[in-house]
């Protein structure tokens, strides 16, 4: 389990500072929504975290396996669609959030490990995280 997350903003705009442990970063909302695109958006984190959990995934499944997969990159988008639209959502009105993840697979993997390590990312931490109930509670401080 990763440090306590600490993310602190000016008021005045949209930058935040973020500390993750001993790591810093920012985040910010582009131009065109009012921010100063001074680092990703707040959705592009949340895509890093699942692109990088799913990859770490496949990753260590292929190396316990000693499987020769050389490199793992995964691609991904973030959609609002209509609940109409999905035939698989239970949701049925209103706007559905989408995540299309594409993982390309790099070594002389035979055609049974690659869609092995195509379910295998189903099993990352953070999809899993995104696909579960979520229980956030929030406390004022101060």
């Amino acid at each position: 389990m990763s440090d306590e997350v600490v993310v602190r903003g000016d008021a005045r705009g949209f930058a935040q500072e973020v500390a993750l442990g001993r790591h810093r970063l920012t985040a910010d909302e582009p131009a065109t929504a009012g921010g100063g695109d001074t680092g990703p958006d707040p959705y592009a984190l949340l895509l890093a975290s699942l692109g990088s959990c799913t990859s770490m995934t496949i990753a260590l499944y292929a190396r316990r396996k000693q499987w020769p997969l050389e490199a793992v990159t995964v691609r991904l988008r973030h959609t609002k669609i209509h609940a109409a639209d999905c035939a698989e959502c239970e949701t049925r009105e209103g706007r559905v959030d989408r995540i299309e993840r594409e993982i390309e697979l790099a070594g002389a993997l035979s055609g049974e490990q690659r869609q092995r390590l195509l379910e295998i990312c189903e099993r990352c931490p953070v999809h899993r995280t995104l696909k579960s109930e979520i229980d956030i509670r929030t406390q004022l401080r101060g």
